[in-house]
């Protein structure tokens, strides 16, 4: 199958999943759009055809199921219960299994390492809420693809020096965003963003 057919039918599944019945602006929660979670999850297959990813901050699922559509054993991590009860009836409305598990970022404790594929608050409310899912992310993963606002660049690069990471790849999208909270004014937002996959040196 051809990679832009293969992203674009995995995309349409995900546009089925459900998003956050509240959503919480503390915790900047926003859904990442399918066709942006189809491109890292089919990257991520074609790039290093893992076995198992983890998704810090998954929210209602929509990575670790696109990872899961794939193939690919998947475990997602979140602070909020409510998401990931929605989150697990997304992952069986489109047929597959991920393991949901609920607990801060800095208490997630596995027992092998594997491919984590997120995208981690951006920082818009509280300013570098991305830096201890990146951490964690270094900690559990020799391999990340992870989710950044325009312009990230410098602080990942320093993280990276200081962690023994190394940046492969940087890929950069313009991403729709639908009104979720109360002060947006428009139905629809475009927003320029950066994915990194991250090596461990």
């Amino acid at each position: 199958m051809e990679i832009a057919v293969m992203k674009k039918e995995l995309a349409m599944v995900l546009e089925s999943l459900e998003g956050f019945p509240h959503p919480k602006i503390k915790l900047e929660q926003y859904v990442t759009p399918p066709s942006l979670a189809a491109e890292m999850a089919v990257n991520a297959k074609l790039i290093d055809e893992p076995r198992l990813v983890y998704d810090l901050g998954c929210g209602t699922g929509m990575l670790a199921i696109a990872a899961s559509l794939l193939g690919m054993d998947a475990v997602g991590f979140d602070i909020d219960i409510e998401a990931l009860k929605v989150a697990r009836k997304n992952a069986k409305k489109v047929g597959v299994y991920v393991d949901f598990v609920a607990c801060r970022v800095s208490d997630v404790s596995v027992k092998v390492r594997a491919v984590t594929i997120m995208n981690p608050p951006f920082g818009i409310q509280r300013r570098k809420a991305d830096r201890p899912f990146l951490e964690k992310a270094m900690e559990i993963s020799d391999t990340i693809y992870s989710v950044h606002s325009a312009g990230s660049e410098p602080f990942i690069r320093r993280l990276c020096e200081e962690k023994r990471f190394e940046i492969t790849h940087l890929w950069r999208y313009s991403i729709p965003l639908k009104r979720t909270y109360s002060f947006h004014e428009k139905e629809f937002k475009h927003i320029a963003v950066e994915v990194y996959r991250l090596r461990r040196c």
